[in-house]
């Protein structure tokens, strides 16, 4: 690790490119560059998640600290190239003072040229992405809910400040579960007529999983809570039954399905850093994403009360059903 304290952009620059030179490995296998705006406490692991994600993906990655304060403005960095932490390029840049209003002057020149480049937030993230200051500059930009004590609020904003390119991991954590449920469907089944998240109440990822059930089935689609953790369940109800997928204990999941034999499926939750690396896959907005955004509205709370064929459920229906039968008796 280099340290260089009380320094400059160019000079920030001039180290990682001494540094490659040193190490006889030029930066011409960088694939992206990647702006993390991260506070004090957070910045050791969302450096760690990003030197992950560098594992696959070669990248610069600035993570931009601000360090607000009536101090003289000030740039402290910490740099590191290849070596454990992967073939990619961290410098790590606290900004002091008035500095500290201003990442994105900062970022912008330590930029490689004609290198995509990505921003992403690992805690707090503005309300609208796209005109912030390093977002302006990115191609994508990634948040993360689940990272709130607010979820839901978080996720909100999301949609109030929507921006093809945005994306967020709560999203990318459900991609295991869509991709097993599209597998599922894939197969001959009865037609769905609805659709049911069993999460805990403010999960921002059951609430992205039911709102894309509802969007792409077109179905009425609801969360049920349950103590988690994470996703506990996903419930698609037809007329011959339910296609259930269980996961009590975030690890393995129970397949059920009308006329068949359960299935155990290996489901475990996804770490940060696995939805980082995958988010980096992709650099095209995510329009998927955009559409369940836009579906939460209509995500219902409780227990969705369908008739089925024969089975009246709801109470307006048992009304009607006591309705015609003493329609029947008078004839």
């Amino acid at each position: 690790m280099i340290r260089l304290e009380d320094t400059n952009g160019s000079a920030v620059a001039a180290e990682i490119a001494a540094e490659r030179h040193r190490m006889g490995s030029p930066a011409t296998g960088m694939v992206l560059n990647l702006l993390v705006l991260t506070d004090e406490e957070n910045q050791a692991d969302a450096t760690a998640v990003a030197a992950f994600s560098a594992q696959e993906h070669p990248m610069r990655i600035l993570v931009l600290i601000p360090r607000r304060g009536r101090v003289k403005p000030r740039l402290d960095a910490e740099i590191s190239v290849g070596g454990d932490e992967g073939p990619g390029e961290i410098a790590v840049l606290r900004l002091h003072g008035e500095l500290s209003q201003h990442p994105g002057s900062v970022a912008i020149p330590l930029l490689l040229s004609d290198t995509p480049v990505v921003s992403y937030w690992p805690t707090d993230a503005p309300d609208v992405p796209h005109e912030n200051t390093i977002g302006a500059h990115a191609q994508r930009r990634i948040t993360d809910a689940t990272a709130s004590a607010r979820q839901m609020q978080a996720l909100n904003k999301r949609v109030k400040g929507y921006f093809p390119g945005d994306t967020d991991l709560a999203w990318t954590m459900t991609t295991a579960w869509r991709t097993l449920l599209a597998a599922t469907l894939d197969q001959p089944h009865p037609p769905i007529i609805g659709a049911e998240v069993s999460l805990p109440k403010t999960h921002a990822s059951g609430h992205l999983l039911a709102s894309w059930l509802g969007s792409r089935l077109k179905v009425p689609a609801s969360v049920v809570n349950s103590k988690g953790p994470g996703i506990t369940s996903v419930r698609l109800i037809t007329p011959e039954g339910d296609i259930a997928i269980a996961r009590p204990d975030g690890s393995t999941a129970r397949l059920s399905r009308p006329g068949l034999p359960p299935a155990t499926i290996a489901l475990p939750r996804r770490s940060r850093a696995d939805a980082l690396t995958e988010e980096l896959r992709r650099l095209d907005p995510d329009e998927i994403y955009g559409e369940a955004l836009a579906g939460l509205n209509a995500v219902k709370q409780g227990r969705l009360k369908i008739d089925r064929p024969g089975t009246p459920i709801t109470k307006k229906s048992k009304k009607r059903s006591s309705k015609n039968k003493k329609s029947g008796a008078k004839k």
